[in-house]
């Protein structure tokens, strides 16, 4: 918790940690968009009906730049987009480490696969295609993901290769692979009886075909290729089993993947920058650990 309010008051101090922009993932135009789709729906912090992806732009600290960029899926069952505290509270936290941080609003239930696989590539191919002008290194992006957005990250380390994944245009040239992954509390596989149903239906349908559920399974795509993947998990947490976090660091074991994983008592789901879980309040401090011992972040 003591990091967390440090960076908290860091960012009270330096205007610079603001967001600064917001750019559209598809500027040439979103692929299969639906010209009927109906305005955008904010309710608290909750953001639904995205029909026109973008990222913001959070820039890294000003007397502490590394180089290093994360991309951020926020949670919500892939029905609504949890943008505050999974997405705006990460990227403010990050930017304080001196990270840039760009938060995605990624497309949802109301279009399914292949849609928010195809958001979470080409927002990579996007920055990375652009790396100069944020002031980042092409080859130190990360994905993180919280929930539903843990599998989308996830999705992003295993399927960055996949067709379904491409749009046909000349950004497809360019490397959608992440160079690390942080996953909080991530929906993994799409096979009951883990499976969190709601993120499955949402993503696949109610009765998705044999072999769209075994490629969603994202345990079941892990090759050596896959990126080197800091795992969060709360051992009571009622909506997204631990066993899903379990299944993908066992997937990452065997293809010989750089992994930790840190499963915390009490946490429950949807932690995410809250204090009060006890241990798992203090979350934050591990995974800058874990960014400083894969010089990701400064010493």
């Amino acid at each position: 918790m003591r990091s967390w309010i440090l960076a908290l008051l860091f960012l009270a101090a330096n205007s610079a940690l603001a967001q600064s922009s917001t750019i559209p993932v598809w500027p040439d135009g979103v692929p299969n968009a639906r010209p009927q789709a109906g305005p955008e729906r904010l309710d608290g912090e909750r953001i639904s009906n995205v029909s026109q992806p973008t990222l913001a732009v959070y820039p890294a600290a000003l007397d502490r730049p590394t180089g290093t960029a994360v991309i951020i899926c926020p949670g919500g069952g892939y029905q609504f987009l949890s943008n505050t505290r999974e997405g705006q509270q990460y990227a403010q936290w990050l930017s304080s480490l001196g990270i840039t941080a760009f938060v995605l609003k990624y497309r949802l239930a109301d279009f399914g696969h292949p849609a928010p696989l195809q958001d979470v590539l080409h927002a990579i191919r996007l920055v990375r295609s652009q790396a100069a002008k944020y002031g980042i290194a092409p080859d130190r992006i990360g994905v993180m993901g919280s929930s539903a957005g843990g599998h989308l990250a996830a999705s992003a380390s295993t399927l960055f290769n996949h067709p379904a994944g491409k749009a046909g245009d000349t950004l497809d040239a360019i490397s959608a692979r992440p160079d690390f992954a942080i996953l909080m509390y991530p929906v993994i596989t799409m096979e009951a009886p883990t499976a969190h149903a709601g993120s499955r239906e949402a993503l696949i349908g109610p009765k998705p075909a044999p072999a769209l559920v075994q490629l969603m399974s994202v345990e079941k795509q892990v090759t050596a290729a896959t990126p080197p993947t800091l795992l969060i998990h709360s051992q009571d947490d009622g909506v997204v089993p631990v066993d899903n976090s379990i299944l993908y660091f066992q997937a990452l074991t065997r293809a010989k993947v750089p992994a930790e994983m840190l499963v915390f008592e009490h946490g429950g789901h949807g932690m995410a920058m809250r204090t009060g879980n006890g241990t798992a309040s203090n979350w934050t401090r591990r995974v800058e650990d874990w960014l400083r011992d894969r010089k990701l972040i400064s010493q």
